[in-house]
């Protein structure tokens, strides 16, 4: 599965199933905004990140955007803990990341905690742990400050992504501990 018809069953999932929170997600970036991104960024997103975004960017309307956390999101999706971000918040979190050298630390090139070809792309609010995709091969991995980096956690956004969809399916199965869907939104307790 591409990662256009991944996304689109976890938007199918979640419309379906909480139309409530599915309406409140805005709608996809443009390719300016994209192009702006990156050259601010100093990297070119991978074509599955940039695909996505040209579906949802996720970002909160500037209104509702909180200065005080590191990151913003849309709240409960994909889980309790973390959201999906937005171009804008992307880069936020990404100039936060990144480095002059490439990666951190400088003197671990072959296992660091961050590199530059990495974009986050899913965080908490506080920007310690989350999703990124490499820029180099598409691969997803995860980061949490103090522990070691996971690359290729996923092997594309596309599996990634059918990895939430699945999560969706057991909470509408009811086969989830942690979730339920209820007034039409998800609700995680």
């Amino acid at each position: 599965m591409s990662v256009a018809e991944s996304w689109s069953r976890v938007m199918s999932l979640l419309q379906q199933h909480a139309p409530a929170d599915h309406a409140d997600l805005p709608g996809p970036a443009t390719e300016q905004m994209l192009a702006a991104a990156e050259e601010r960024m100093g990297v070119s997103l991978h074509g599955d990140l940039r695909t996505w975004l040209l579906r949802n960017s996720l970002d909160l309307p500037e209104e509702d955007v909180d200065d005080e956390v590191a990151c913003c999101g849309f709240d409960g999706f994909p889980d309790e803990g973390s959201f999906f971000l937005g171009i804008r918040a992307m880069e936020r979190l990404y100039a936060n990341r990144s480095v002059s050298g490439g990666f951190d630390p400088p003197d671990q090139p072959d296992d660091p905690f961050w590199r530059n070809e990495w974009i986050p792309f899913l965080s908490d609010q506080d920007g310690w742990t989350g999703k990124f995709v490499d820029v180099r091969d598409g691969r997803v991995g995860r980061w949490f400050v103090g522990d070691p980096t996971v690359t290729g956690e996923y092997e594309s956004m596309a599996r990634y992504f059918d990895s939430v969809a699945e999560t969706l399916t057991r909470i509408a199965d009811g086969n989830s501990p942690v979730c339920r869907f209820t007034e039409g939104r998800l609700a995680w307790s």
